[in-house]
């Protein structure tokens, strides 16, 4: 007979940055996630189509990516330095150098495509994306440790509230 194991439930990790008890870092987090990865897609159209227009939309790409990244960034920061439970998670600290890295390099992908989008393409911010790409993939994944792993922004007691009154509903 299968023993099921009792897990024992995180205590909350409450964000400092957030509104209405929502954390503002996985809310606006999204956004530029998507645009940095979308860039990567636009650099391919151009290098398989030759097409200006696919160098002119990732200009705009990066340029959102980078910038919606660093505001992103300052409410994950803002958790990082005031709370104290995320302050003594290794993870967090990966997790936020990390994130520094990869938003320093989509700015310098940015700022390098400003002049000239088509010229600055290639190979420098083909290759930047990439790389950046690959530094969110890691960064997302230890975001979700911090979130599943640790309970940073995830009130536990309200989600236990809920669990137990949908079996109890279930049951009923």
């Amino acid at each position: 007979m299968a023993t099921r194991k009792s897990r024992v439930r995180p205590e909350p990790v409450h964000s400092r940055a957030a509104i209405n008890g929502h954390p503002l870092h996985p809310m606006l987090i999204h956004f530029p996630v998507a645009a940095l990865l979308m860039l990567v897609g636009t650099d391919a159209a151009f290098v398989w189509t030759g097409d200006a227009f696919w160098a002119r939309a990732s200009l705009w790409l990066a340029g959102v990516g980078a910038l919606g990244g660093w505001v992103s960034g300052v409410a994950g920061l803002i958790d990082l330095v005031t709370v104290r439970q995320v302050r003594r998670l290794i993870t967090a600290w990966i997790h936020s150098i990390i994130a520094v890295m990869l938003l320093s390099l989509a700015s310098l992908n940015w700022l390098l495509r400003l002049d000239d989008p088509v010229e600055s393409l290639l190979p420098w911010g083909l290759g930047i994306s990439l790389v950046t790409a690959g530094l969110i993939s890691l960064a997302g994944y230890l975001g979700g440790q911090l979130v599943y792993e640790h309970a940073v922004g995830v009130d536990t007691d309200q989600a236990a509230r809920k669990h137990a009154q949908a079996k109890s509903t279930e049951a009923g």
